[in-house]
Order: C-alpha cells, then structure tokens, then sequence
C-alpha cells in the first residue's frame, strides 16, 4: 500500500538517511548507539535519525524498574565511567503473598532463579534514557524529539521505506490551523520500530506482512506504577518486594513490586494482567487498594507521592512473539514483545535486540542492500543469550490461567526443579479483549475512596503525570463505531472502558433524566498513552493512534 497525502495539502518535505528509528526508549536508541559504533569501526559514514513522539527522550518512559545490566554492559563496556545512572544495586530480594492482612514471605531459598536480582540494579528508567540519548548524540545520531511518526511509507510490492511524521497545527475538525505545518517524510534504506508495546505502525506491518502468523496472541497486562519519597526511618536502600495475591482473586493475574531506590525514594507499582473476565474490576483501585496493605502501607506513612503514570506491559513472551523482521527493517524491544515476565524485565532485551537489528541493517547496508528483509536479525537473535532466556521461561504466563496457586507451583516446579528445561510447551489462543465476561455474571467490585494520603483518585493522578495535550488536536482515541459503547460495552459489559482507563479519559455521562440520555465522553486530554483501551476493549472498537507529536506525560525519572 503507497502512504496516501491529500494532494491539496502542501507538500512535504523529504529527509534522506540510511537508517530511521521509530522511537527513542532503550531499544531505539541502543539501536541508534550501535549502528554509530559499527560505522565508526568501519570508517564510513552512515546517517541516523531518531524519531521520538515525548518532548525529550525519558519523558514518556514508565518503567518498575531493576535493570539486569548485561545487555548495557555489551553496549558501553565503560558505562560506569561514561556516568550511566544506575546507582542502586538490589542488596535483598522478598517474595511475598498476601492475604488482606496478612504476608506470608517465601524463604529466598526457595526463590526460582528468575526472581533473583543479585547484580541487578533499581533504576529510573527515564534518567537511563535520557542518558543514552546524550550518547547517541556524541556518536552523531540525529534524534527529534516531538515528533510523532504516524505513518508507513510503503513501495508497490509492500516493502518500507520510511515513514511520515504527522502533520501540526490541525484542529479538532481536523481543519488547518496558522500554525500547521505539514509531517515531514523520512526516507530510509531500513526502518526500525521501537514504539514499545501495542505500537501502532508495528500493529500495522504485523498484520500487512502476517508476521504473527502461528504465534499465540499477544498477552498484555497494565503496569501503574508510582514513585514516592518516604520517611528516611523506613528507607532500606536496595531491597526489592514482589508481591502476590491480595487484592487480586485466585483466578487474576498480577501483583506488585515496591523498590526502594537512594535518597530515600521507592518506586511501587501493580500489574494487572488485562486477560481478567469481571467487567467490573479496576486495576487503578486495585493498585490503591494495595497500597493499604500493612506491609506496603508501613512503608508510606508520611512519605509524599511525587510521580505517577501507566503503561500497558507485552507479556506473552516467546511464544507471542511475532517474525521481528519485514522487508525494509524490523521490530525492536516492546514492539515486538521481548519483555522477559517472569523476570519483570524488558530494559535488557530492549537493548540488546536494538543492538541485534543494529548490526543486521549495517551489515546490509555495506552490502549494498535496501528495504529488504533483515532476516539476520531473526538468525542472531535465535542465537542469543536473550533467546535462551525467553525459552527456559516460555510457559511462564500460560500456567497463570489456571490460577495463583497452580501458576505458582508448575513455574516453581519447572524453574527449580527442572531448570527451564521444559519437555513440554503451553500455548495460549484467546487474546485479552475476549476474555471479558458480561457483567450480568458479576457483582460490582466497592472500591474504598480515597483518603488523598495513601490512595488517590484518577485525576490527581494525571496531575501529577504532567499530562498535557495541545488544546482544540484532533481526538487521538477513535471509535471504529459511534454506537457500540452504547448497545455494546454499556449494555452488556456495564461500560468496562471507564474502570479499565487508569486515567478518566472515558466517561458515561447522562444528558437527561433517564440512562437512554448516556454518551460516552472522550477525555483525551487526559491520555497517559498506555494503550489499554487499545487492548481491552471486548470489540476492538477503540483505536489508539499518536496525537500531535510532544504531548502526553512528563514524566520525570519514571
């Protein structure tokens, strides 16, 4: 399919390098960093160009997060000296199950390999971010950042060639502004996607290309994540809790993690795998629900939030991975789905596949080759320390469908006892958006309000992300159908998109007396761009696609 332009529209302005990189979190840039460092060996000369949607590189990652730094280590042997921020080396793992008031904490002894964090350590992955891009930078790599790419440049036979930024200074009519200014068109030999996970241009070229063909559907789950800075008398630097259980019931995947970096802040968060069946559960509540527990609460108490966001979390592993390459580039970190979730971990496979794609696309390049299929990247790749990583822990999410209990005894089983030498492999068809169930099945969960100390409500929240979007842009979230919110979601699931939305962007508001009146309102302002209502929504109805490049969160060091 050719990328389509209004012809009335101005024309666009083309730029020409050898390779473009779709967003710039680890994958991208380690990417970027590696294809400098090979053309520096190499003496040539080689054009990279970054596009990153956040106002700079860090301010749309959210991550946990403990960071395994051997990927890093590859990357910048010196990373210590060259000032890479990782500071805090997790100095003691808890594994914990709850009850409503209880913990019980699994001997560290008994711990599968995977939840051991020994040489790890707790990082702000925004700071990792950011500090890679000024490394990118001195290699000479060319990023912008807000700018959005929304396009896929194609030739006549499919394959990439580029992509277009989206055009500025549109209004919600979609009508120019005084300020527009049409996307400019990046021409490359190779194209990489880096979006992270659910990326819309990589949702694309997976379906044009069938790359997911005989993979299991994509599992995700939505990370809400918070970073706090509490009482120094409850600081222990370096201590890393997983917990699960409460308040998730036996038959729901997730749980939370609290990790206490330096200076006296922690970073907490809870993961709910978006494969749940009642309509009426909310992972934002769950999250501040947990954060009443006695062992989590202790360790808040008169401390103060000071950072909050959302992100939807691939997790399906290898077994959901789809072929990373296409003719003219290849998928990259989340993109693809290279987050290892029984480590907890993508940072690492995010820079180390960057690096893997890297060194496929220089090799093609000096070649002589263009816009053909980097098919050495998949061969590197299966050839990984990271392949061999994902393999042991492939039926990792597959046996949580069975329950907490079952989950946890058949991953310990094959992790400790078998050593992720598995004779066996689980597969999974039924992708999140039909898992849920009709809410006529279920109670409505009561959530406790919030107290605005320890728990806190969405729009607070958002608040505190730094949330903004240019006011009067085109409406980013879009219905395939005006009516099915309605006759569908409302009515049959009782409007699941206003509990699964971590930040109020969707509401069922009434105009009149009655609930016939109801309408689903949009407020896009509000987007954490987590992706969830892209994933969740039980007809696939919702279409996330990038708003105006620049706005989003801000996070700082999330």
């Amino acid at each position: 399919m050719m990328s389509q332009h209004d012809t009335d529209m101005p024309a666009r302005e083309v730029m020409e390098c050898d390779v473009v990189i779709v967003g710039g979190g680890p994958a991208g840039l380690s990417a970027a960093i590696k294809l400098q460092q090979l053309a520096t060996k190499a003496e040539r000369d080689l054009t990279v160009v970054v596009l990153e949607k956040g106002a700079a590189p860090g301010l749309h990652t959210l991550s946990g997060a403990i960071m395994d730094p051997k990927a890093l280590t590859e990357l910048f042997p010196d990373w210590r000296e060259r000032g890479a921020p990782l500071h805090q080396q997790v100095t003691s793992d808890a594994m914990m199950f709850l009850s409503e008031k209880r913990a019980f904490q699994v001997p560290n002894v008994l711990l599968p390999p995977n939840l051991h964090n020994h040489g790890n350590y707790i990082v702000q992955l925004g700071n990792v971010v950011a500090w890679l891009a000024d490394q990118a930078e001195l290699l000479g790599v060319q990023i912008f950042p807000g700018f959005a790419a929304t396009e896929i440049l194609s030739k006549n036979d499919g394959s990439v060639y580029g992509v277009a930024m989206g055009d500025m200074g549109v209004d919600r009519q979609g009508a120019q502004t005084s300020a527009f200014t049409p996307g400019v068109e990046i021409h490359a030999k190779y194209t990489l996607l880096a979006e992270g996970a659910r990326g819309g241009l990589g949702l694309q070229l997976i379906e044009r290309f069938q790359l997911d063909e005989g993979r299991d559907p994509q599992s995700y789950a939505l990370g809400i994540k918070e970073l706090w800075e509490i009482d120094p008398a409850h600081h222990q630097p370096g201590l890393s809790i997983h917990t699960a259980g409460w308040p998730l019931d036996n038959a729901t995947y997730g749980g939370g993690f609290l990790y206490h970096l330096g200076e006296n802040k922690v970073s907490l968060g809870f993961i709910t795998g978006l494969g749940y069946a009642n309509p009426y559960l909310s992972p934002f509540e769950e999250f501040q629900r947990w954060k009443t527990h006695p062992k989590i609460r202790q360790c808040l108490d008169g401390g103060r939030r000071i950072g909050y966001g959302a992100r939807a979390i691939a997790a399906g592993g290898l077994l959901s991975l789809p072929k990373v390459s296409f003719p003219g580039g290849a998928l990259i970190g989340c993109d693809a789905g290279f987050l290892n979730v029984s480590r907890i971990k993508g940072s690492h496979a995010a820079i180390k596949t960057g690096m893997l794609a890297a060194h496929a696309a220089f090799d093609a390049i000096v070649a002589g080759r263009q816009h053909d299929d980097l098919e050495a990247f998949h061969t590197e790749f299966t050839q990984s320390w990271l392949f061999d990583e994902l393999h042991k822990d492939r039926n990792f999410k597959t046996w949580f469908k069975h329950g907490l209990l079952v989950g946890t005894v058949m991953n310990g089983f094959e992790q400790l006892v078998l050593r992720g030498r598995m004779p066996w492999t689980r597969h999974r068809r039924i992708p999140d958006h039909a898992t849920l169930q009709p809410a006529m099945e279920y109670s409505p969960i009561e959530y406790p309000k919030p107290d605005g100390r320890i728990t806190f409500d969405r729009l607070s929240s958002v608040f505190v992300s730094g949330t903004n979007h240019a006011e009067n842009q085109p409406v980013h979230l879009r219905l395939r159908s005006s009516e099915v919110p309605l006759s569908v979601n409302l009515a049959t699931y009782a409007g699941p998109e206003a509990r699964y939305c971590p930040a109020g962007v969707y509401e069922f508001v009434s105009d009149g007396p009655d609930s016939s009146t109801q309408r689903l309102q949009i407020n896009a302002q509000n987007c954490l761009h987590c992706k969830t209502c892209d994933i969740k929504d039980p007809t696939q109805n919702i279409i996330w696609v990038p708003p105006e490049g620049g706005g989003g969160p801000t996070y700082s060091g999330m």
